[in-house]
């Protein structure tokens, strides 16, 4: 518990820093007064708690599978952190291999403190569907939420006003720093109107709340159907989603998520009734990024009328930035960088690539600055007041570099634009105008269905 006080402050910061937004749509249902149970899809194992954890104030306990506490490290640091191990079958290997009966009854005794810590008001977060895959879809949906929810309320004649709340978690591009995430967060389901249904046949009933809990999640995720429509919709969505929304709202991800799902839909009702303007698109679309990437272009750096400023602007502003680029980039290359090697070196698993990025980084940034800071302090400044402006100035140093980086990246693929042969480049917006054409084709169908 001590570990999660201290702890929760600083991970709040560190999302701050490690996401570019996370936005929260109906946060006012995570603040809701327990007892109350969290449901959530998991896409990006110990990133989907912290992201919901820091937006209530009461503590969380968690449920996580059993594989977590193993390492004696790592257990002790999840069971400081709140968090209660759920036994499953296909985690049991070996020899040693506990028996069914051994693992039910682990799990019962999990459950028993789950139903110890909800019938104290307190809050729990569970993830029903056992396992964490980095898709955008929704896994068949375990009851054991259900089964929790109700065995409490049972034990209290249904009258302990137990809620849950179902929180559909979207990442935008998961394993990248900087990018977004939204928690789109359902109303309650108050489990005591399941009263009648567990008192006639208490499996039926968590059937029934299960797959209600499905419902709430499926209406606040984006959900792909197969792989390939998912990447065609996402590619879509990334090389032209501000020419389908130009209208979009730049103060919220909500209407990327709208764009997204509508996107999946779209491609499900095309495969479905014109398969053939799809499977043109798709291959006009696939053509045209091959193109991008054999000549290191993107979308925007093609589509000159967006080019934002004048160039004279562009130029200057790259020339008197240079220095604090310079010190962001001395300054914080080292940490910035070993999250990210360690992670694409420690795991081929999507899901848990910005775990490991996040939990690195929340070591190697602090130490490099404290490192720096006493060299500072010895070599240079010998005075606490400068060497803690010296701090003060590493991260904003740190986030300017990195947009400066990102600008200069475009500003060089706008260049080389500039110095493609005449022929190519209308080659390659012969084959963007052919790709729009297509997509206002489509869209124009699609709305007229």
């Amino acid at each position: 518990m001590l570990f999660y006080t201290v702890m929760k402050p600083l991970v709040r910061v560190g999302l701050r820093v490690f996401f570019r937004r996370l936005e929260v749509r109906h946060r006012a249902r995570l603040r809701l007064p327990g007892p109350l149970m969290l449901c959530s899809n998991h896409p990006n194992t110990l990133m989907d708690p912290l992201v919901t954890a820091v937006q209530r104030h009461q503590p969380i306990a968690f449920l996580a599978k059993s594989t977590f506490f193993k390492n004696p490290l790592l257990g002790a640091i999840m069971r400081s952190g709140n968090c209660i191990p759920i036994y499953r079958r296909q985690d049991a290997e070996g020899a040693n291999a506990p028996s069914a009966q051994q693992l039910a009854a682990s799990n019962e005794a999990s459950f028993g403190r789950c139903y110890d810590y909800l019938e104290r008001g307190g809050t729990v977060m569970i993830f029903p569907e056992g396992t964490s895959v980095s898709e955008r879809r929704l896994r068949p949906l375990k009851t054991g939420a259900a089964r929790i929810a109700l065995g409490t309320e049972a034990r209290h004649d249904f009258k302990l006003g137990l809620t849950i709340v179902c929180v559909g978690t979207n990442y935008f591009d998961p394993t990248r720093f900087r990018s977004d995430v939204l928690l789109n967060v359902a109303p309650p389901i108050v489990v005591a109107d399941y009263a009648a249904s567990y008192h006639q046949d208490p499996d039926a009933a968590a059937d029934e709340l299960t797959e209600e809990i499905r419902k709430r999640l499926t209406r606040r995720l984006v959900i792909g159907r197969a792989a390939e429509d998912d990447q065609l919709a996402q590619q879509v969505e990334r090389t032209f989603g501000d020419h389908l929304n130009p209208d979009d709202d730049p103060t919220t991800l909500y209407d990327n998520f709208q764009l997204s799902r509508t996107l999946l839909d779209a491609v499900a009702w095309f495969e479905q009734h014109d398969a053939g303007r799809l499977a043109a698109l798709r291959a006009a679309l696939g053509t045209y990024l091959a193109s991008l990437e054999k000549y290191r272009l993107d979308d925007d750096a093609l589509d000159q009328g967006q080019r934002p400023g004048t160039r004279l602007a562009d130029y200057l502003n790259l020339i008197l930035g240079f220095p604090i680029w310079l010190y962001g980039f001395i300054t914080n290359y080292l940490p910035y960088k070993i999250p990210a090697e360690v992670a694409y070196r420690a795991t081929k698993d999507t899901e848990f690539i910005a775990a490991i990025m996040f939990g690195v980084g929340m070591v190697t940034f602090p130490l490099a600055y404290a490192v720096e800071a006493a060299a500072v302090q010895h070599w240079l400044t010998h005075d606490w007041r400068l060497t803690a402006l010296f701090v003060l100035s590493l991260p904003l140093a740190g986030f300017y570099a990195l947009g400066y980086w990102q600008t200069l990246r475009a500003r060089l693929r706008r260049l080389r634009v500039r110095r493609l042969p005449a022929a190519t480049l209308a080659t390659l917006q012969g084959k963007r105008a052919a790709v729009l054409g297509l997509l206002d084709e489509a869209r124009a169908a699609y709305l007229a269905k």
